[in-house]
């Protein structure tokens, strides 16, 4: 089951679990979606299997919010049901190999217990992505993102667990670093920890580190570092869970196809959405936030990396779950490429690949942003055995066919570049 399976990750997801062999439900409130995305996935995936001579999976659709009363209706349709008469293990050191009825004079055995019902479900795993996303909203609504992203969260996984569904992928951020970002350095999952955790460092030294983050820049980046703590805690307490957090990096790209890209029904507010909306002429000019970083070109570097890359990270996740390769109930892993590029490194891309100037403009900072945020890609390497494979050339190379193929009357331009 996917939730937020319609948003741009997700949709990406999605596909890629089809193609997997996956069957898919996906839940989606298309708050900030559409609902013709899960046309273009079932293209895709029909294209997909029609190489391969093979039938493609199910795929099913629920329109609904993740927070939804309805959500246990849904799990219900997917739960089967059977009766057991064992009994109740007594605990160690009890002294009776019989059950005494004292109030009636009647022994009774082990045997006579009664049935108890027993509940499974056909949904093998969940995958979260029905979080809100946007710093600079999250500083102007913190409540917002603190009801949808942590309280639904705490509800959703006592729904999970009620259903006996305890295999989840969480969508989590590179915000959860905070100001641990701007150290200039990749970023190591143990600079936030939920519990203590005992490392190798990269002179093959152990190192103890205790839990915490550093300066935390926006409701946004708190809400993940919550639900983390959140997962972590009730892995430890129950480790029946397995629990994969996905700390994303910059999610750039489209499918290669140009059939399926970055489409939110709200404003866009990363980088690649707006260059495209000055690509299409629905915007005259980019804001380039802050350029006075400490960085090659003064404005702050990212870790880009393509969707299709993270998706097939999600798969890995799953797979790594289920050959019990995971080190922990609950374990974190960076999904970025280990390389930063610049904004200005971007915008070149992008109008390489477009072959139009970008017109931008400097502004000043963006609060709640970073200068330099990059992965240390190693424990995804090892543990998932997942890396990233395309460039940044290739996702602006996906992103223009996505954007010619949404805007088929973009305006020409006299502004080519050369």
């Amino acid at each position: 089951m996917v939730v937020g399976g319609l948003g741009y990750i997700g949709s990406h997801t999605v596909l890629e679990l089809l193609k997997e062999g996956y069957n898919v439900l996906v839940v989606d409130d298309l708050s900030n979606s559409y609902e013709d995305v899960l046309s273009r996935i079932s293209t895709l995936a029909i294209e997909y299997y029609a190489t391969q001579e093979k039938t493609m999976p199910a795929l099913h659709f629920r329109q609904l919010d993740y927070r939804s009363p309805a959500m246990k209706s849904v799990l219900a349709s997917y739960a089967s049901y059977s009766v057991s008469s064992k009994p109740a293990p007594i605990a160690k050191g009890f002294p009776f190999s019989q059950l005494h009825r004292t109030d009636s004079g009647i022994d009774m055995d082990m045997d006579d217990a009664e049935p108890t019902v027993e509940r499974q479900s056909r949904i093998s795993g969940v995958i979260h992505f029905a979080a809100y996303k946007s710093v600079e909203e999250s500083i102007r609504m913190p409540l917002r993102y603190y009801s949808n992203n942590v309280c639904g969260l705490v509800d959703f996984l006592a729904l999970l667990e009620e259903f006996g569904i305890k295999n989840l992928v969480f969508s989590s951020s590179a915000t959860v670093y905070g100001e641990g970002a701007n150290c200039g350095i990749p970023l190591r999952e143990e600079l936030c920890v939920h519990h203590p955790e005992t490392f190798l460092d990269n002179d093959g030294s152990e190192r103890q580190v205790l839990p915490g983050v550093l300066g935390l820049t926006s409701p946004y980046g708190r809400s993940k570092f919550m639900c983390e703590s959140i997962l972590a805690d009730l892995a430890k307490s129950d480790p029946t869970w397995s629990i994969t957090a996905l700390r994303y990096f910059n999610p750039v790209g489209c499918h290669e196809s140009g059939i399926l890209g970055e489409d939110p029904r709200q404003k866009p507010s990363n980088l690649i959405p707006v260059i495209a909306t000055v690509l299409t002429g629905a915007k005259p000019v980019l804001d380039v936030f802050g350029t006075d970083w400490n960085t090659p070109d003064g404005t702050a570097v990212r870790d880009f990396i393509h969707v299709v890359d993270l998706a097939r990270g999600h798969i890995a996740a799953l797979a790594a779950s289920a050959a019990g390769r995971t080190k922990a109930p609950f374990r974190a892993y960076n999904l970025g490429t280990g390389r930063g590029h610049t904004v200005r490194e971007v915008l070149r891309s992008l109008e390489q690949a477009s072959q139009r100037k970008i017109p931008a403009r400097e502004v000043g900072r963006r609060a709640g942003d970073v200068g330099f945020c990059v992965a240390e890609v190693q424990r995804a390497e090892t543990e998932l055995q997942w890396r990233a494979e395309r460039t940044l050339d290739d996702c602006s190379g996906d992103v223009w066919n996505f954007t010619k193929a949404r805007c088929p009357e973009i305006p020409e331009t006299d502004s080519m570049v050369c």
